[in-house]
Formats: structure tokens, sequence, C-alpha cells
């Protein structure tokens, strides 16, 4: 996350015809995996960059206020929506769906056009109902401000319908994203959200003097017209021509349908989650929302570059294995990842936490961002790194269900780690504030890795030969790690090197 560049004007009314047996592409070598993660490794480096540059403008010249927090859950219903209609779907139906299509290039291109005008269709009405609704959505999302400040209440219903077309542009990008995944096109859907973020990076500070926090929201719209537009481009280099064509009962579509509805029973229970979240959030303190997003942040660049890139690198082998009945390379690909992403993520949470502080100080503590911000920060920080180690592998073993079409049990396990977040959120809330919401998220992130990744082992057969390799080193080289930042932060500390110069 308009998508239709270089499109015929013609539409095609024909439906097109599933074949008995999809051509099966030839294997793809073992290094695939890993050439494949590093591209969008190195395109998610680039949007986490810029993504933090992003959060250093926002904390610069907004800091971590009211105003930023209405921002927020404003720009969160755009995200919410995109991850109902689009982000699960993405990796559940769309890519394990198209993959198998890919090689049919007759059948493929109609398939994707269908796709892409029944949802420029639907998002349509969609985006006016959130216009009309803008009000009631806000006062569910942010009741809280009502005790906390009500003008950041009036502020969230504007900001929300600034930031509605945004709904529009997310889904159509994630569209295409789908469509270049299962071409194994990585480059131009890594650099999308990069291309993203410098649209708010650039158009933020320009605006800011002259409409205040709306600049936000105007950034928004930048960079996701800027991030369908180079998709479009990218899919266009790649010979797919985008048209409307009306083939409502194309059998594809079906699949991806009864692939999805599991998931879409899961997203909503999560929707209600994220909204309880926001809604006790802004009931704690104004500033708690805009604290969380800053944790949030950090936590989410190592899962970005690691967990998630080669999570999305794997999937099509992984559909493709699994559609071919090759149990010993979807295994071997399998574990291959897994191995991948405990090999990184684990000294990244390790750096997050020894360094945390320091990091929080350097980028965000600027401007309208106070001291006082940073310690709540940091303390969220501190939590999330424990959720961030069990997110990390939760992402593969998802995406490995998906893989073989089972979307049912990861939405079931969703559902019960929601019932984890509501007890454990109830039970800290009125003792640790904003902190117990964070301590209730990460209880959730570790439930659902751990019951999925025991469903993995009763489904696919144990993976020990797999990943029990190198575990030992890996824990070895965090503790040496650890070591090693500690004896550099004694050394600065002893030399008498602090603020700017030492953080950096």
């Amino acid at each position: 996350m308009p998508g239709m560049s270089d499109q015929s004007p013609t539409a095609t009314a024909s439906t097109p015809s599933t074949p008995a047996t999809p051509p099966e592409p030839p294997l793809a070598p073992p290094q695939t995996l890993g050439r494949s993660a590093g591209v969008l490794a190195l395109g998610n480096l680039a949007s986490r960059v810029l993504g933090l540059v992003r959060e250093l403008v926002i904390s610069w010249i907004f800091g971590a206020g009211g105003q930023v927090s209405a921002f927020r859950v404003a720009a969160l219903v755009p995200t919410l929506l995109y991850d109902f209609l689009i982000g699960g779907m993405l990796s559940a139906a769309l890519v394990p769906v198209l993959s198998t299509y890919a090689a049919n290039r007759r059948e493929f291109v109609p398939l994707v056009c269908a796709l892409v005008t029944i949802f420029a269709l639907v998002l349509t009405l969609l985006v006016v109902a959130l216009e009309a609704f803008a009000a009631p959505l806000a006062g569910l999302l942010a009741a809280g401000f009502q005790t906390t400040n009500p003008e950041m209440l009036d502020l969230t219903v504007r900001l929300l319908r600034w930031t509605a077309p945004a709904v529009w542009l997310f889904c159509m990008a994630g569209l295409l994203t789908a469509t270049l995944y299962a071409l194994q096109r990585f480059s131009f859907p890594a650099l999308a959200t990069a291309v993203y973020n410098l649209g708010i990076v650039a158009t933020a500070p320009l605006l800011a003097p002259i409409i205040g926090i709306y600049a936000l929201a105007a950034g928004i719209l930048v960079g996701a017209t800027a991030q369908v537009g180079i998709m479009a481009w990218d899919l266009a280099r790649a010979g797919i021509r985008l048209r409307p064509v009306w083939a409502w009962r194309h059998p594809a579509l079906g699949q991806m349908l009864r692939l999805y509805l599991p998931i879409a029973g899961g997203m909503v229970v999560s929707l209600a989650q994220i909204a309880l979240d926001r809604r006790l959030a802004t009931g704690a303190a104004e500033e708690s929302v805009a604290w969380m997003a800053n944790a949030t942040t950090l936590q989410q660049m190592p899962l970005g570059l690691i967990s998630v890139a080669i999570a999305l690198a794997a999937l099509p082998q992984l559909s493709r294995f699994f559609a071919a009945g090759d149990e010993m390379a979807f295994r071997h690909t399998l574990g291959q990842g897994l191995r991948m992403v405990l090999l990184l993520i684990a000294p990244a949470a390790i750096v997050l936490w020894l360094v945390g502080q320091p990091l929080i100080e350097l980028i965000f503590q600027h401007g309208r961002f106070e001291a006082r911000d940073t310690v709540q920060v940091t303390a969220a920080l501190n939590i999330y790194v424990l959720g961030m180690l069990f997110a990390g592998i939760d992402f593969p073993l998802n995406y490995a269900f998906y893989a073989r079409k089972n979307t049912l049990l990861p939405a079931l396990v969703g559902v019960a780690s929601v019932g984890v977040y509501v007890i454990v959120a109830y039970g800290l809330l009125d003792r640790l504030g904003f902190l117990g919401l964070v301590w209730a998220d990460t209880a959730k992130q570790a439930a659902h890795a751990i019951v999925m990744a025991l469903l993995l082992v009763w489904r696919v057969g144990p993976l020990g030969a797999q990943i029990g390799r190198g575990l030992l080193h890996i824990g070895l080289a965090c503790a040496v790690l650890a070591g090693v930042l500690w004896g550099v932060e004694m050394t600065l500390v002893g030399l008498g090197v602090r603020g700017l110069l030492g953080h950096a």
C-alpha cells in the first residue's frame, strides 16, 4: 500500500478456466532462499532506516504528546483495515495460490487483473464509509481521551478523515506486492516501504509549519501513492498489463476465499484486541500510544530485516514444494529458514536490550522529545525485546502452515493468544499502567509461538536435526556479544565519553 498503469481501455469479460495441473517450475537451488531473503533484507534495511528517520522527524517536530497519540490512533485505522483485507490474505492465500499460476501467464495475468478490479471497487466503497463514520470509529478506538484530554478525541476524528484514502492505497499496494512475490520478484516490494517512509520524511517537515500535525497525514498519502506507483511499474516491467477484468467466478478466487476465511475470523479477534489496546492505552496516559509506538519501531526493525524477510522469501518455495508433494525439500527449506532467523534474531535482541536507552536518546531525544519520554520508551522496549524473540520464529511457523494451505490452525491459535493478552492486560493495567499492556503483548507473542511450534512438529514432523545444529554456537556467540557490549560501555564511562558521542 491508481495501481493500473499502462492498462488497456478495453475491458475483458471472459472467465479463465483452471488448468487441471498447473505447470511446476523447476525447484529453486538451495542458495535461492538466502539470496531472496537478502534482497528483502536490504530493502527492509532501507525501509527501517527511513522509518527511524521518520520517527525522528515526528519526535523532533511534535514530541510524544497527545497530538502524536491522536495521529497514531488515526493512522492505525488504515493499517488495521489493510491487515484485515490484504495483510493476512497476502501470505495465507494470495501468494500460495498465485504462485501455482505464475508459470502460466495466460492464466496468471487475467487472474491478477480480476483481483485488482474487484479490490478497486470494494476499497472505494470502504473509503466512502470511513469518511462518513469517522466520529464513531474514533470514539471506539480512543475513548480514553474522554478522561485524559477530550480535545484529542476531536483531533483524532479529523485526522482519521485525512488518512481514510490510505486504505485504498495500502491495500492496492499489498495486492501488487503479492503478485510480485508470486513471480519471485522481490526487489521493488522490498523498496516499496522505504519509498513510503520517504514520502512522510519529505512531506512532514515541509507542511508542518502550515498545517501542523495534519502534515503527517498528508505524508502518509504521498508515501502510499508513491508505493503503489513503483510496484505497478515493476509489474509492467514483468510484462503484466493491468486492465479491468470482471471474472468473479474464477476458481482461484474461491480457493483464496476458502483459505482466507479462517484468517479473517482470527483477524476480527486480533483487530478487537488492538482496538482494546488503544482504548486502554489512551486511558492510561495521553502519551502512552506515542511511547509504545516509539518502542515498537525499534523492536520491529530486526523483525522486518530478519524474520519477515526470511519467511516471505521462503513462502513461494514452500508452497511449490508442498504442491509437488516434496516433504523432504519442504522440511529442509523450513529448517534452513528457522536456523537463519535464530542465528540473527538472538544477537539483535541482545543489542536492543543492552544499548536500548542510549539508542533512544540518540535517535529520539531531540526537539520536543524529552528525557521523561526516553525513560518510558526504554522501559517498554526492554519488555518488547522478550516478545521479539518469540515473534521472530513465529513468522516462519505461520507461513509454513500457509504454504500447506492450512490457515485454520494459525487462526485458532491467534484467537487463543488474544485471550492470553486480555487476561494479562487486565491483570497488570492497574498496577503497571501502559507497561501492563506491553507485558500483555509479549505474553501473547510467546503463547502464539510456543503453540505454533508444537503444532508444526505434529503436522510436519520434528525439525531437530535442521535447527539443533548451531544453537550452542549461537548461545555462546550471544554471550560473547553481551560481554563485549558491556565492556565497551564500561570503558566509555571510565573515559568520560558521554552525551551524543557516547551514545553513538
